[in-house]
């Protein structure tokens, strides 16, 4: 933390708020904050933002006010160690690094190697994020179990992490793939110490839960919402609506649409994915491509912004993953469906409306993992219970089986 180069360098930060529209309030926020960080870092020796943060959670253990904490520190963070910018809606994650910040030296080079082996390998920075978060959640609590090196790890201290001592499972399947991603990255170090505490690591059965689907008649209702103009949704929000239910895409390839990723004159959608870094081009319907233009020909304000669809207030910027789930959960209600508790609005299922409806129509499932921007073959698995026309054709009749009266309903 060098509180030098920010003492130089925040007056650019507070220039920048000002010309984007920010209120003067949250902009002297913002400058309290820094003026507490430059008069204080020296005599309470912060060494990182995590050291600032932490001290504001030993005062106070209200939310609202540690949200608050989180998101001024978030943005000098941001622009004083990554020269990143504020967008008016993305919190840093000051307190999900603060894992790596708390690590003993040792622990610190294991991720600090796997960062190094990953990205020279190309993994996806986001990838990156989660696999090394996990480990670093893994270490630490090794670490406060009085686990303070490699060496030490224990393969009763590795169990303890992931169950209790009743035996009662704590950590997901997904949360141990991550953690043996990091330690398989580093057996080109040290092959039998890693290799040894990945042999530790628990056998976990993965489970998938079913997904809920859209039912037919949920369809027709949603495509009657997102056609008429008394449903009372913003253009911005039918495009999005219209973009999903018939491409499928992913929200976060629709939150980063940007407009030269539109070929209007070939009728074509061309994006790299988000997930996958895989390039995918899909075809621009009419219905798509009327929804899209009618937003950026009627509602959409101007800005230089390169993005599509951008949030309806100053400062201008792309969607995030949550704006699109709000704007899921419009539509949901604009269509008066999925009002109750426990019931999945998400665009995932408009995907998997997608998945099924080309599955039903017996189109080959090479072209729909195809269309679905699917690297994987085994990622169309999920789809396929919702596939009642070809799974009605797999079922058995029980005519041979006698049963008593009244078991299948009848008098």
């Amino acid at each position: 933390m060098d509180v030098q180069k920010l003492r130089n360098n925040y007056p650019k930060l507070i220039a920048y708020m000002d010309g984007s529209c920010y209120s003067a309030r949250y902009i002297k926020m913002v400058k309290r904050e820094i003026d507490r960080i430059l008069s204080e870092a020296d005599s309470k020796g912060w060494a990182s933002y995590t050291d600032i943060y932490l001290e504001y959670a030993k005062k106070s253990s209200s939310p609202s006010y540690l949200r608050n904490r989180l998101t001024f520190l978030g943005i000098i963070e941001g622009f004083d160690e990554r020269s990143q910018y504020p967008d008016g809606r993305r919190r840093q994650k000051v307190v999900e690094r603060s894992k790596y910040g708390r690590l003993s030296p040792e622990f610190k080079t294991v991720i600090d190697f796997y960062h190094t082996v990953e990205r020279l390998r190309g993994k996806k920075e986001t990838t990156i994020y989660c696999e090394s978060h996990s480990a670093a959640s893994f270490l630490l609590e090794l670490q406060q179990s009085g686990i303070d090196t490699i060496e030490k790890i224990t393969e009763e201290a590795v169990l303890l992490v992931f169950m209790t001592s009743d035996g009662v499972l704590r950590r997901s399947c997904t949360y141990k793939k991550n953690v043996a991603a990091v330690f398989k990255a580093c057996v080109a170090r040290n092959s039998e110490v890693f290799n040894r505490i990945m042999a530790f690591l628990p056998e976990l059965r993965e489970t998938r839960k079913n997904i809920q689907y859209l039912m037919p008649e949920e369809t027709v209702l949603i495509k009657q919402a997102l056609k008429v103009k008394k449903s009372g949704l913003s253009l911005r929000d039918r495009a999005v609506g219209t973009l999903a239910l018939y491409t499928g895409l992913r929200c976060c390839d629709i939150a980063g649409l940007t407009i030269n990723n539109i070929d209007w004159g070939n009728e074509t959608i061309r994006i790299r994915q988000q997930k996958t870094d895989v390039p995918l081009e899909l075809p621009l319907s009419v219905t798509v491509g009327n929804a899209v233009y009618d937003y950026l020909a009627s509602e959409r304000p101007e800005t230089s912004c390169e993005y599509v669809f951008i949030s309806e207030h100053r400062p201008y910027g792309r969607l995030t993953n949550g704006s699109l789930g709000n704007i899921s959960n419009k539509i949901m209600k604009a269509a008066n469906i999925r009002q109750n508790v426990g019931e999945r609005r998400g665009f995932y299922i408009f995907r998997h409306r997608v998945a099924t409806e080309l599955l039903s129509n017996g189109v080959p499932q090479p072209v729909i993992s195809k269309a679905l921007g699917h690297t994987s073959p085994g990622s169309l698995e999920a789809y396929l219970s919702a596939d009642f026309k070809h799974l009605s054709e797999c079922a058995l009749s029980v005519e041979r089986f006698p049963m008593p009266k009244g078991v299948l309903g009848d008098a």
